[in-house]
This record gives structure tokens, sequence and C-alpha cells, in this order.
């Protein structure tokens, strides 16, 4: 990512002063699942472990809804995010959408 953007869960950036609050900024990306994920899952159920694929599914799908959320903090104007979060919420059978959101801010 860009070093010179700063995201933070905070509500505030210790020692930097807010220029301006832009708003919201977001980004986010809907994925499904695939039937070779589903049947290892499925087998895992019964073993027990870790759902590798569905792990790296997720991790891939944070970091392109948090690649998308600095895009539009930039593209509005800002230099950081505040109060940075994930959603993920379900939109079909076998599909989730993954949010990233914050206050895009203008520090000095």
């Amino acid at each position: 990512m860009d070093e010179d953007f700063i995201v933070v869960t905070t509500y505030d950036i210790d020692g930097a002063e807010i220029e301006k609050h832009i708003g919201l900024v977001q980004g986010s990306t809907v994925r499904a699942r695939n039937v070779g994920s589903d049947f290892l899952a499925n087998l895992k159920n019964i073993v027990g472990g870790e759902l590798v694929g569905y792990s790296k599914l997720l991790q891939t799908s944070r970091e392109q809804a948090y690649a998308r959320m600095i895009e539009d903090a930039k593209s509005k104007g800002a230099n950081a995010v505040l109060g940075f979060r994930f959603q993920t919420s379900t939109v079909a059978s076998g599909a989730a959408e993954i949010l990233a959101y914050g206050t895009g801010v203008k520090i000095k």
C-alpha cells in the first residue's frame, strides 16, 4: 500500500491536525464460494481444522476491499482514514460482501 496514506481504527491520529473531514469512504467486493472449497470444507467439518480455502478467499477479499476504500478516499482528496472497519454480509446463498469503510480526512 501507500506509505504516505494513514489508516487507523481510532478517531484521531496522535500528533496530527485534521484539516478537513471528507466523510464516508468505502470499498467492497462480493465473492462466492466454489464447489471445490465447499467439498473440502465439508470434509473438514467431519475431522475439524482450519478451512484454508475459505481463509484465503476472505483474506484476498479483505485486501481488495481495503485497497478500493483507499482509492475512494484518495479520489475524494483524503490522505488518511479514521475509524476504519470491515463488515461482512451475505448477499446470496454462497456469496458474501466484504466492506471496508471509515471516515476520510485531510491531515496537515
